[in-house]
């Protein structure tokens, strides 16, 4: 298993890049999000790789960060879902978007997306939603533009971090919130979801 390369970028397209490694050119195909990120044509290159085998080819995939190579392994997982689809809603949306829209269950997002159509994205939804960490569905909400409002945000954090799923705690706070008081505290919020 090769799991990085470094050596010399000798040529850079926006699928692909060649990087020599002592005297030896690998072809690694990489999304969008990486190609944003490498050094200029001939400069010294690290990219991490996912090594993948059929009986047909044996191709290399590259990423420049970890989350994104995580991510593009976690879609592999995912039935009807291979390396150019995977890589494909690795250009399109970033990780911290295409994490975002699983959490949200943002169908049509995930859809617009080439390759991915309503089914798949469903399938992504299901199968990824549980994977993602505690710490991974914080980091969504807690950027998450919707959540403008800091005491729903903290509510839906704390209710996280007592080991619920993010969409699950969304939805609870999201339904108390009409409830209670325009003046209740974070704990009220939490302890009225946690009732409910």
């Amino acid at each position: 298993m090769i799991t990085f390369l470094s050596g010399t970028l000798i040529e850079k397209q926006p699928t692909r890049i060649v990087l020599e490694v002592h005297g030896v050119g690998y072809e690694v195909f990489i999304p969008l999000s990486s190609f944003d990120r490498l050094p200029v044509e001939n400069a010294p290159c690290r990219v991490l790789t996912h090594d993948h085998l059929r009986e047909d080819a044996h191709q290399l995939y590259g990423f420049i960060t970890v989350a994104e190579r995580d991510l593009f392994e976690m879609l592999l997982g995912i039935s009807g879902i291979g390396p150019k689809t995977a890589l494909s809603a690795l250009s399109g949306l970033s990780v911290r978007d295409l994490k975002q829209a699983v959490v949200e269950g943002d169908l049509k997002r995930l859809s617009s997306i080439s390759g991915i159509g309503k089914k798949t994205a469903e399938r992504i939804v299901v199968e990824l939603r549980h994977k993602l960490s505690a710490g991974e569905a914080l980091e969504v909400v807690a950027g998450a533009p919707e959540t403008t409002d800091l005491r729903t945000r903290d509510a839906m954090l704390a209710l996280i971090s007592l080991g619920y799923k993010q969409a699950d705690a969304q939805q609870r706070v999201r339904a108390v919130l009409p409830k209670l008081k325009p003046t209740a505290t974070v704990e009220d919020v939490v302890r009225a979801a946690l009732a409910g």
